[in-house]
């Protein structure tokens, strides 16, 4: 069953796409939750042009991410954590972080969309994350947690 997106749904597809989906998931969560319409012919013309009238709008928003992500990968990322005895963190770092120290760089990063790399944070150290900042423009970062 093909279906139509209102919302990005992680591992599945962005806003305005269309994807094929198994039946039961389309009619008993998608459809249902308003997360999707199902795709017929009016559905899908509509949608093709609703993106040809948006095309413009996507490319400057793409070479937004770009110059951003051209910009994050220049970044030096400072997160600190309160740190008790042999390094360890009390608790650990989050996205909620990551982003924080981001937004103290002066960028503007939805939490969402950063993925970190290893598990859990615990100690101080050098660290990876992935930031997904628009469809196809994903950077890696790289951020050290220091005792505060």
């Amino acid at each position: 069953m093909d279906v139509l997106l209102k919302e990005t749904i992680e591992n599945l597809g962005r806003k305005d796409e269309i994807v094929k989906v198994k039946n039961g998931y389309g009619r008993n969560f998608l459809i249902p939750t308003g997360k999707a319409v199902l795709a017929t012919d009016s559905i899908k013309k509509m949608n093709a042009e609703t993106l040809k009238q948006r095309a413009h709008k996507v490319a400057k928003e793409k070479s937004d991410a770009q110059t951003i992500a051209d910009k994050l990968q220049k970044a030096s990322i400072k997160v600190g954590a309160k740190v008790g005895e042999n390094e360890k963190i009390f608790g650990s770092v989050t996205t909620v972080q990551i982003a924080d120290a981001l937004k103290a760089q002066g960028f503007t990063v939805d939490r969402k969309s950063i993925k970190l790399k290893s598990d859990t944070i615990k100690t101080i150290g050098t660290y990876e994350a992935e930031v997904d900042l628009f469809k196809d423009v994903k950077v890696s970062i790289n951020f050290e947690v220091v005792a505060e």
